[in-house]
């Protein structure tokens, strides 16, 4: 199978073509080496390849025979390293597979290998010193999004249809806005984070992909749902498949939207002309849309405080973790300035300023539950403004402590963490790009706890009618017809 077919088929697609006899396993493989071998040079989305892996039995399921990707950081593949973007954590071999790898393999997924991460997923943009930085596809100059910025470059660059994510405060809406890319936080507790990485960030952490059609992340969400013997948090399990939902009517929806972010942060000219003609589009297909109050519950402050003293005091832990596992100090030669200032700060955190903040999360919870209850989807953009170019995100990061380092989290990423406190899912759509530069402008489409069947319904219709299937990066492994 040539390149240029092989970037033609989304991963259902594809599967549907091992699944008639059309083209083999082994045939996606090897056009999908033959991808990383294309665009990766430019893009350095891909950290490390190896023999295809999907498991026994693998043929009859449903993506059998897919070129896949996991990201570098919280899910364990036996006899593979996990690296989490860190030099801390350089060579670390994981010995089983977590319960999500196991659900890879069981979806019949042929896993070739890891994508970039910013050190411990703890950037909005991928630019680790132990691997370099992660390029846009779009435009090369730009970041790719964090922190699954490497599964969001390579699915644009058309290495693999659809990439593992993960996603604490953004970061899989993120990296597929910034990549023109479909992407869906899914609600905490649908999918397992077990065994070994318990609750991750006390909830905050959810898996799922990025992908270029809807259809691939629902079936993707689909084949990894399901929570675990002694899992801490529970999603209702849906009625009919998430595949199923997406050629669905959503009806008429009641669309709140907020055209600027709690704080106080402004969005960007070409991201607030995005907003406006997203709903328009919306009103055009049936939906009620109109500017919303979205009551946090707190003052931002509060809750970057909360959000601080939280995230750095489970970061903190798994540092300390790794460095006695491993034998390794934790000091520069180990961690980036960034990281290391929020380790510290962590150790600082007391219980009872944790507790406080874990309280300070349930009534940010309660809060935007309510809204939930005047308005059927919050629509906001994904981020305020286009991908930043590279080497801005970090600037003068080692003179912040940890709390003034999870505030510029907060300011790329203003809209999409208070729906990882809340818990509820979230999708970005890129449903535009920007005029004058071309990049992608994605929109974010939440719902309430356990809804995300009727984000479904919702990207589905989004699809139709503004399809996006036909825009293509700049580094395209499709751009090469004759291979």
């Amino acid at each position: 199978m040539r390149i240029a077919e092989y970037v033609s088929f989304d991963a259902v697609g594809l599967a549907e073509l091992v699944a008639r006899g059309e083209v083999t396993a082994a045939e996606l493989e090897a056009a999908a080496r033959e991808a990383v071998r294309e665009v990766d040079p430019r893009i350095n989305a891909v950290v490390e390849t190896w023999p295809a892996d999907a498991g026994p039995g693998s043929g009859r399921a449903p993506l059998a025979g897919v070129p896949f990707l996991i990201k570098d950081i919280a899910v364990a593949m036996a006899g593979r390293r996990m690296e989490l973007g860190s030099r801390l954590a350089r060579g670390n071999v994981s010995s089983a597979d977590s319960s999500l790898m196991r659900r890879f393999r069981r979806a019949g997924l042929a896993t070739i290998g890891r994508t970039a991460t910013p050190e411990m997923a703890y950037s909005n943009t991928t630019e680790p010193v132990l691997y370099g930085a992660t390029r846009n596809p779009w435009d090369l100059t730009r970041s790719a999004g964090g922190s699954s910025g490497g599964a969001g470059a390579a699915v644009a660059a058309g290495v693999v249809p659809l990439a593992h994510a993960t996603d604490a405060a953004g970061s899989i809406r993120i990296p597929a806005a910034y990549n023109g890319l479909f992407g869906l936080k899914p609600t905490r507790g649908r999918v397992s984070v077990g065994p070994q990485f318990d609750e991750l960030f006390n909830g905050l952490v959810v898996h799922g992909g990025v992908s270029r059609t809807v259809r691939d992340s629902a079936t993707l969400l689909d084949q990894i749902r399901g929570p675990e013997p002694g899992d801490p948090y529970f999603a209702q399990e849906p009625s009919r498949p998430y595949a199923d939902e997406v050629t669905r009517h959503p009806g008429s929806l009641r669309i709140g939207f907020l055209t600027h972010a709690w704080g106080g942060r402004r969005t960007t000219g070409p991201v607030a002309d995005a907003l406006s003609r997203t709903a328009s589009l919306l009103e055009s297909l049936g939906h009620r849309v109109e500017e919303a109050e979205a009551d946090l519950g707190v003052d931002w402050e509060e809750f970057v405080l909360a959000s601080a003293r939280q995230w750095t005091a489970n970061l903190t832990a798994s540092v300390d973790q790794l460095a006695v596992a491993l034998g390794r100090p934790v000091d520069p030669s180990t961690l980036e300035p960034s990281t290391l200032a929020s380790y510290h700060y962590g150790r600082q955190v007391s219980g009872a300023q944790f507790v406080t903040a874990l309280e300070t999360r349930n009534r940010i919870a309660r809060s935007l539950a309510r809204c939930f209850g005047t308005y059927d989807i919050l629509l906001t953009p994904t981020a305020p403004e286009l991908p930043p170019l590279l080497g801005a995100h970090a600037k003068g990061a080692e003179e912040l402590d940890g709390l003034g380092w999870l505030r510029r989290l907060f300011d790329v990423s203003p809209f999409s963490a208070a729906f990882n406190v809340a818990g509820t899912p979230a999708m970005s759509v890129p449903l535009t790009a920007d005029a004058e530069t071309g990049l992608p402008i994605g929109m974010q489409f939440a719902a309430g706890y356990g809804l995300e069947g009727r984000l479904f319904r919702l990207a589905g219709q989004l699809e139709q009618a503004s399809p996006w299937s036909g825009r293509f990066p700049a580094v395209w492994a499709g751009h090469h017809a004759d291979r």
